[in-house]
């Protein structure tokens, strides 16, 4: 049985589809569905069900999908061990980051530390979502969280305080609150989607939700209403730029911790170490003062 058939398999099991499989394995929708094809063929039986554009595995596919994980985990484990005996300080390594870190901080550090280790080429993965760290999606994860996942290792690099945001815009039109209690009398920017689960906008919209005049799921969005003059926001302080402006704490909001992690096998691993200590002198250094 081959291996690549497996991935295939696995990836549309997924995602549910052939496009989302096809971004992941990075090829096209057409070599996804012949490689599909040719797999329930050598095996002579169906994996997948089409139910409303969806692809639900079959009894057989179910089957398949514990061997094929088993199979998976043990590939994984010989890379991440072997990976681990890597001492030399270059090669590829691959970081994670949300957009606003990815956007404004990662670049700048990356091309700071490449005049340093030129040998060592970073490839940086734009994603709110959580990567598989197990299967090598990334080396090392850039992500705001309260609790890290238990089986990756990593270190708190920087607290980020929430504050309340506005523009120059904003002010020249209707002025500026002092404090929270004046908030009733201005147009904020709310949040939706998974951003509702986070206890600034919980507490926004228990308080404040008649003065919600714009909603958003994404925090670096939600700056740029706030930098068009559209309204005032609940944002961490890495958000923080000129075209802003930060008013005042939001004391209702828990801070949000910076984390660098990475899988416990490959802490060791000259350039991915070198990375990691490189990043947390820099994201340290950015909001120790």
């Amino acid at each position: 049985m081959d291996w690549n058939s497996l991935k295939v398999f696995l990836a549309i099991a997924r995602r549910g589809s052939l496009s989302g499989a096809a971004n992941d394995l990075l090829v096209n929708h057409s070599t996804i569905f012949r490689r599909l094809n040719a797999f329930e063929e050598k095996i002579a039986g169906k994996l997948f069900e089409r139910i409303n554009n969806n692809y639900e595995l079959t009894a057989l596919g179910h089957e398949m999908l514990d061997l094929a994980q088993n199979i998976e985990n043990s590939f994984d484990g010989i890379e991440r061990h072997i990976v681990g005996k890597d001492f030399q300080p270059k090669g590829i390594v691959k970081i994670t980051a949300a957009n606003n870190i990815a956007y404004r901080y990662l670049p700048r550090y990356i091309s700071e530390f490449n005049v340093k280790y030129p040998e060592i080429q970073i490839e940086l993965l734009v994603s709110n979502q959580e990567f598989n760290m197990s299967n090598r999606q990334a080396d090392i994860a850039v992500r705001a969280t309260h609790s890290p996942p238990e089986h990756l290792i990593g270190k708190q690099v920087s607290t980020l305080n929430w504050s309340v945001f506005a523009s120059n815009k904003y002010s020249d039109k209707f002025g500026l609150p002092n404090n929270m209690e004046e908030l009733n009398n201005h147009a904020l920017i709310g949040a939706t989607g998974a951003l509702c689960r986070l206890s600034a906008f919980i507490w926004l919209d228990k308080h404040f939700a008649n003065q919600v005049v714009t909603r958003c799921d994404d925090l670096t969005a939600m700056s740029y209403f706030v930098e068009s003059g559209q309204g005032l926001a609940f944002l961490p302080d890495d958000q923080c730029r000129p075209e802003l402006i930060k008013l005042f704490a939001v004391q209702e909001s828990k801070p949000s911790n910076l984390w660098l992690l990475t899988h416990p096998d490959l802490r060791n691993v000259a350039r991915i170490k070198l990375v990691m200590l490189y990043l947390t002198e820099a994201f340290s250094h950015e909001w120790s003062h």
